[in-house]
């Protein structure tokens, strides 16, 4: 019979080519160090967001038409530069030239349909329609993505859905290699969600943490408390973590290194053993 879950845990991924198993390094890493401390690892329910293939196709398009004649240079970091900046065009949340209120075939709305099934695979799957913690993990330009998701469900709450797929029961926010900043500049003075959930039950509201994550080299992860008082208010800990080791850990490719790294890992099974224990 299988263990009895205690903890939930949402995965979603940034910008860059992304295969659908993206999460099973930082999976393993995590199960790995929660058996360490002497936890049990089966009581985690992992669910992962892959959305990449919604926009994949239309970029390599591009670059296919763009790149044939061979007249550009720095290819292999144009295709980086389009997967980027690319992902974060598409999602914004009224394309030029789309009706004002528009919904239907929005990226905005099919990605955050795809965070929807996956909490409903989670909820109705591993964890049996039995509400439990939820802590979000997001990489890169998924803390953007999941920041607004919970946004908008804490401001305008889909009824049909169940109390934890609302958000009620979001009691960590681990965010890592994080641009959420560079989508703040907008505003005068940036709000963050309401962090811990306000129905969170009491119990879990005094483990609950936002750990924001970035290396140093990392050129597209953030420190987030600075964004504004209301976010330093909310993030509990703006974590400097070299990545990577030797290899690739001292250049801006540590952006793409915290899903195999052991200390990054070692950090968040410290903070689901709350749960767990």
């Amino acid at each position: 019979m299988e263990r009895k879950k205690r903890v939930a845990v949402l995965v979603i991924h940034g910008i860059g080519g992304q295969r659908t198993d993206f999460a099973e390094p930082l999976i393993r890493g995590v199960n790995r160090e929660v058996k360490r401390l002497g936890a049990d690892a089966s009581a985690i329910a992992w669910q992962s967001v892959y959305w990449d293939d919604l926009l994949v196709p239309r970029q390599q398009a591009y670059l296919k038409r763009a790149l044939k004649d061979g007249r550009l240079n720095y290819q292999r970091l144009r295709q980086f530069v389009v997967s980027a900046l690319g992902d974060a065009g598409a999602y914004r949340q009224r394309p030029s030239g789309s009706v004002a209120g528009a919904k239907s075939g929005r990226t905005y709305e099919r990605v955050h349909a795809r965070i929807r099934e996956q909490l409903s695979e989670l909820y109705h799957g591993p964890l049996s329609g039995r509400p439990l913690p939820l802590v979000l993990m997001a990489h890169s330009f998924g803390g953007h993505i999941l920041s607004n998701y919970v946004w908008d469900s804490q401001q305008t709450p889909d009824r049909t859905l169940s109390a934890f797929e609302r958000m009620h029961w979001l009691a960590g926010f681990i965010t890592f290699g994080c641009n959420i900043p560079l989508f703040t500049f907008a505003v005068d003075k940036p709000v963050p969600i309401r962090f811990p959930a306000t129905r969170l039950p009491a119990r879990f509201k005094e483990k609950a943490r936002w750990l924001n994550f970035y290396d140093p080299d990392d050129v597209l992860g953030w420190p987030l408390k600075p964004v504004s008082s209301a976010y330093a208010r909310s993030v509990d800990a703006d974590i400097r973590l070299q990545v990577g080791g030797a290899v690739g850990g001292w250049t801006p490719a540590a952006h793409l290194l915290y899903w195999r790294d052991r200390r990054f890992a070692r950090h968040v099974a410290d903070f689901l053993v709350t749960f767990v224990s």
